[in-house]
């Protein structure tokens, strides 16, 4: 119960709110690291998602490759890059854009091979280039998927991205790895309900996008003619 009460005065104490190290600047920093992570990270998975799920090649050698990135530890790839380059953001970007990439790819990648053949067909048969059949007609078909691609890839490295700490960088994960340092448990637990909170957030934003791409989610939408073409 004591840890309790004092976890609850270091979340409510006004210091803890105001300042280079308070709540608001570490959340903005968290955020900051993740949407830079997620951009590197669709810069190989963007792409390479689109062409295995628009051709179906390489398919079986993306499942190994996203398999075996999601087994890599944080922790020691962090540790890894750091020792073959130097400390700071850099090293722990690339540590997380490498585990964001499976979530982002496999997204992609079902997405579009989970739209009907019959449509892709029928879109073609418009005279549509293959281009287009990716922009108007897989992409706005497999939206739902590559959000929920988008919504774990996000939600992964909020949660890892507290590791990051461990190399000095900032960011939520400092409440963590400094409180430990002086044996500090409330603020450790402060910062971890923190981050669970904004994980929590931005989960219910992407379920929100998530459930308004199903809705939106129709051949028609995407090019009216082929709905009498699949009909």
């Amino acid at each position: 119960m004591s840890l309790i009460n004092d976890t609850v005065a270091w979340l409510t104490d006004s210091a803890q709110w105001s300042g280079g190290s308070g709540v608001p600047w570490r959340i903005a920093q968290h955020l900051g690291y993740t949407a830079i992570t997620v951009l590197a990270a669709s810069v190989i998975a963007v792409p390479l998602g689109l062409y295995v799920g628009h051709t179906g090649r390489w398919k079986n050698t993306a499942v190994l490759a996203t398999g075996a990135l999601r087994a890599l530890p944080t922790l020691g790839l962090i540790t890894l890059i750091v020792l073959l380059t130097s400390v700071g953001l850099t090293p722990a970007i690339i540590a997380l854009a490498v585990l964001c990439i499976p979530p982002l790819l496999a997204g992609i990648y079902s997405g579009l091979e989970a739209v009907d053949p019959a449509t892709v067909d029928a879109a073609r048969a418009q005279g549509m280039t293959e281009t287009q059949v990716i922009t108007r007609v897989e992409l706005p078909l497999a939206m739902p998927l590559i959000i929920g691609g988008l919504r774990s890839a996000v939600l992964q490295v909020i949660a890892t991205a507290t590791v990051a700490a461990f190399i000095g960088v900032g960011g939520l994960g400092r409440y963590i790895i400094d409180g430990l340092a002086v044996r500090d448990t409330p603020r450790v637990l402060g910062g971890a309900i923190i981050v669970v909170v904004l994980a929590l957030l931005i989960d219910a934003l992407f379920a929100v996008c998530q459930r308004l791409a199903f809705r939106h989610a129709s051949p028609a939408d995407s090019h009216p003619q082929l709905k009498e073409k699949t009909a």
